[in-house]
């Protein structure tokens, strides 16, 4: 029985390693792609922008303002096109500063409080790749000696339940 649990630790251990050298390379993916969307949302409002500048002091909200109090319907929808490149680049820009702002922030927001369509554009794209930097080692490491330890425990505890039963139930000789 004890080799038994010896190799079951052994195998969370290393399946927790393995999983926890990804963490860090889909951190890292989706950072890229967050900074991908985000340099392609400034590209589609550069021409706005300037047109800001020339008309609005630069304020975006007033060029949008204005196109959208138009008396023409094709202005006023564009309007509404250019509000929403506005605010997808206002967000994808407080969502990368958030990224970059440290370690904890980028893992939390990539895993809890993701931009939703780019942490699914990642997880399909998702490439399993092994990454032996310091910190995915240090993270595969950590992530399997608490998975070992959380297996063990609740192996010990079943252990603890069960087996008294059994030897409950057997006749006194």
């Amino acid at each position: 029985m004890n080799t038994i649990v010896s190799y079951l630790r052994l195998i969370l251990f290393f399946g927790g390693v393995l999983v926890g050298i990804q963490v860090p390379v889909f951190v890292d993916q989706y950072g890229k792609s967050l900074t991908a969307h985000y340099a392609e949302s400034q590209r589609s409002l550069d021409a706005f922008r300037d047109e800001a500048v020339r008309h609005f002091d630069g304020d975006m909200d007033r060029l949008i303002g204005h196109y959208r109090r138009s008396g023409d319907p094709v202005f006023q929808e564009g309007g509404d096109s250019l509000d929403a490149l506005y605010r997808r680049y206002v967000l994808l820009r407080d969502r990368l500063a958030d990224f970059r702002a440290n370690p904890v922030r980028a893992y939390t927001q990539a895993f809890l409080t993701p931009v939703p369509d780019i942490q699914a554009e990642v997880r399909a794209g998702f490439a399993y790749a092994v990454k032996l930097d310091p910190g995915a080692i240090g993270f595969g490491l950590a992530s399997g000696f608490v998975l070992s330890i959380v297996g063990e425990g609740l192996l010990r505890v079943m252990a603890a339940l069960f087996l008294p039963l059994r030897s409950r139930r057997r006749p006194a000789s």
